[in-house]
């Protein structure tokens, strides 16, 4: 059981994440989705080449995770949370700025992720920090009929070209 143990955002430490954390990550995921992944589905896709994981930690506890893959310009964000009990103290600002700065010039220039359509929290947190809807993605996820909200993060020099290539791509996997 997590308990809160910590006054201010100043103690977030963010680093990858190792199977002994696995416990944690699953508690949090629990407690945040009402669909939550198994630790089989962590397991195989932290097992995929580009896929990575990475916790929030305050005082030496676990207290949110996010698993993301790396494609040639972009990182797509498939599972973010914060334990329920550590929300509003900036830590899923301070994961999401750690996954900024990964964005380069030249290559990856955008975040991508999709946030179910009545997880409002979330779609708000994330419009918080800049992040913008691109498009819906009908009966997305295999657990319910649930449409999901494509959302995005363009870095600031992100160069047009490279852009309109990936829009092009993810139109056709929104249309």
């Amino acid at each position: 059981m997590m308990t809160k143990s910590f006054s201010t955002q100043s103690c977030v430490h963010i680093r990858w994440m190792i199977r002994r954390d696995m416990p944690l990550v699953l508690e949090i995921e629990a407690a945040s989705f009402e669909f939550p992944w198994t630790e089989e589905e962590f397991i195989r896709c932290l097992r995929q080449r580009d896929c990575i994981g990475m916790v929030a930690e305050c005082a030496e506890q676990v207290v949110g995770f996010m698993i993301y893959e790396l494609h040639r310009a972009r990182i797509h964000v498939l599972s973010f949370a914060v334990h329920p009990d550590y929300r509003l103290q900036a830590i899923g600002s301070a994961m999401i700025e750690k996954l900024v700065s990964k964005l380069a010039h030249q290559r990856r220039t955008r975040i991508v992720l999709e946030v179910r359509e009545t997880n409002l929290g979330a779609q708000l947190f994330f419009r918080s920090l800049g992040f913008k809807a691109t498009g819906v993605l009908r009966n997305f996820y295999e657990d319910s009929t649930e449409d999901a909200f494509m959302m995005q993060y363009r870095a600031a020099h992100a160069d047009a070209s490279v852009a309109e290539e990936e829009d092009d791509f993810d139109q056709r996997r929104i249309g």
